[in-house]
């Protein structure tokens, strides 16, 4: 009895469709946005230099090769992927609507890593081209009591109060200034998106935002959910 149970139960097993379960059926969609091309203006001048690099700053740079964009606000160099590829084409004459392109691509779609910086290459170059053209504005909002900001040494160092006993100053990278419209204001302005980003970044620590009273450093509109304290 019982081996004919065993029998019976195993023979179900096998003949029972299991249905798997899925949280959706539309089929994965890639962004693709390292096909799409890259419009610039006149005033941009953009030269790819594909000699490889066999002095490199940094051992991740051998054998790769240089970018560079030139612009009304300044110079970027970045360092390209051997495997990418840059084509630039210029505007035609006819056609009033046509611009300066540059379309990215790589040797090998299919690979991974190759496909996967496609599309970081493209975001950089995009980024350094808003960067030589029109520049990058970040601004930094210092909310708490007697909190104040001001420019010492040539404007090349900022001070800043943040209720510590000690002003906090910081140097100003280079390639970057610094403005004070309001003394609770911080205006800082470039053309490289990673070096403005990331020094905003360094004086926000100094005073992250909190949620109970709502002080300390904000980038651009950031703001901070209000949080009720304990109550006895």
């Amino acid at each position: 009895m019982v081996t004919h149970l065993k029998h019976t139960l195993r023979h179900s097993i096998k003949t029972t469709n299991f249905a798997i379960r899925r949280f959706h059926l539309a089929q994965p969609c890639a962004s693709h946005i390292g096909r799409k091309p890259i419009n610039f203006a006149d005033d941009v001048k953009v030269a790819h230099d594909p000699t490889p690099i066999v002095a490199p700053r940094i051992p991740s740079e051998l054998n790769n090769t240089r970018l560079t964009v030139e612009g009304p606000l300044g110079k970027q160099t970045m360092v390209i992927k051997p495997f990418v590829k840059i084509e630039t084409s210029a505007a035609k004459a006819d056609d009033p609507n046509s611009q300066n392109q540059i379309v990215v691509s790589v040797e090998n779609p299919s690979e991974k890593h190759q496909r996967a910086m496609w599309g970081t290459t493209r975001a950089l170059i995009n980024n350094a081209i808003i960067g030589v053209s029109e520049g990058y504005r970040v601004v930094l909002r210092l909310v708490g009591v007697g909190y104040r900001g001001t420019l010492e040494n040539n404007n090349r160092d900022l001070s800043l109060k943040l209720g510590y006993s000690h002003p906090v100053v910081m140097e100003i990278p280079e390639g970057v200034t610094a403005a004070l419209p309001q003394p609770n204001r911080v205006v800082l302005q470039g053309t490289d998106l990673q070096q403005i980003t990331e020094f905003a970044a360094k004086i926000q620590r100094w005073r992250k935002p909190e949620p109970y009273n709502q002080k300390g450093i904000f980038i651009n509109d950031e703001t901070i959910k209000k949080k009720e304290g304990k109550k006895k």
